[in-house]
């Protein structure tokens, strides 16, 4: 069982705790993407996209390391998704529901995109195109945790 420390995290948020302090601002979810998996998408997301920026400012064109880990990324979101729709499937539901499901079919498709274009310009661009699919998985690894912070791995 996945414990969260973090008492935002926790169904009913931070109206659970005995004394309530004053808050100024609206809290982050941020701190809710605690999992294996997504915390795994959103630095091997950032990673790509760190590794492709700096192909593209070599002025390389895409190369076999860049679409192996265009693969991995792709792997990684297939997973989480599968863990999700495992989550959907036992009759848990959250309250965006056609947002968390729009999220589910775009995550998996951008990389796949992304890989495609990325072949087909043969100029430096390509691996920039691969930065920016993975700077979105990363967002969207966020994004599905701040729709629906129930998702631990």
């Amino acid at each position: 069982m996945h414990t969260v420390d973090n008492p935002a995290c926790q169904p009913g948020g931070l109206r659970q705790q005995r004394s309530p302090a004053p808050v100024t601002t609206k809290r982050s979810n941020i701190t809710c993407v605690n999992g294996a998996v997504p915390t795994t998408i959103i630095v091997a997301g950032l990673a790509l996209a760190g590794y492709a920026l700096l192909m593209t400012a070599l002025n390389r064109r895409m190369s076999v390391p860049l679409l192996a880990a265009v693969g991995v990324l792709e792997i990684l979101l297939l997973v989480e998704v599968g863990i999700i729709v495992a989550k959907l499937a036992s009759g848990e539901r959250p309250a965006g529901l056609a947002t968390l499901i729009g999220y589910l079919i775009a995550a998996p498709l951008v990389p796949v995109a992304a890989a495609l274009w990325g072949l087909m310009e043969r100029t430096r661009w390509g691996p920039a195109v691969i930065a920016v699919a993975g700077l979105v998985a990363a967002v969207l690894m966020v994004r599905l945790h701040q729709i629906w912070p129930v998702i631990h791995v």
